[in-house]
């Protein structure tokens, strides 16, 4: 498996769709970006997914990922909410297959578990954690835009621990496996 690559992040809505991207080197994730695309101004559906998939787009010509991992929609109370997200996420996952990018689906409460070790944690518990993992000054205004980046960093964690073959029951099996990873 490639050790040095560029994961390109992406948590779909129709009001805002987050993004970040991350640069693994030396099996260590940095920060290249994180933002937010925003839709809420756009009236026409069709529209606000023409700007997901062009904005996906500018983000891998400019970045050049190898990897695009993205947040699965989860299901809710209302169905027609359920379907645009689903529809949000197509946008992005075809942009990302058109320039033949790997595609990758986390569900929510993975992404969650993998960044903070909670599946039930709040946005802010996430951001405050990336912002920890990858040394960022200021967490951004916006928690869609680390929400992106937790999407990304999820599939850093979740290639780097099952190239190793291992799988972990609790963080304390984990640190206990893994001393020199804690500082």
């Amino acid at each position: 498996m490639k050790t040095d690559r560029i994961i390109l992040g992406i948590d779909p809505g129709t009001t805002t769709t987050g993004y970040g991207v991350i640069r693994v080197f030396n099996n260590k994730p940095e920060l290249l970006t994180l933002g937010i695309m925003e839709l809420h101004k756009l009236q026409d559906p069709y529209i606000k997914l023409k700007k997901i998939f062009d904005r996906t787009i500018q983000l891998i010509e400019e970045y050049h990922p190898d990897e695009l991992a993205i947040e699965a929609p989860f299901y809710g109370k209302n169905v027609q909410s359920m379907l645009k997200l689903g529809r949000a996420q197509g946008v992005a996952i075809s942009a990302g297959l058109s320039r033949s990018i790997p595609i990758f689906e986390y569900a929510p409460r993975k992404i969650k578990m993998s960044i903070t070790g909670n599946g039930n944690a709040s946005k802010e518990q996430v951001a405050a954690m990336l912002q920890q993992i990858l040394k960022f000054k200021d967490i951004p205004a916006d928690l869609d835009a680390s929400d992106g980046l937790a999407a990304a960093v999820c599939h850093y964690f979740q290639r780097e621990y099952s190239s190793d073959k291992q799988s972990f029951k609790s963080w304390k099996e984990f640190i206990a496996r893994n001393p020199k990873r804690i500082k």
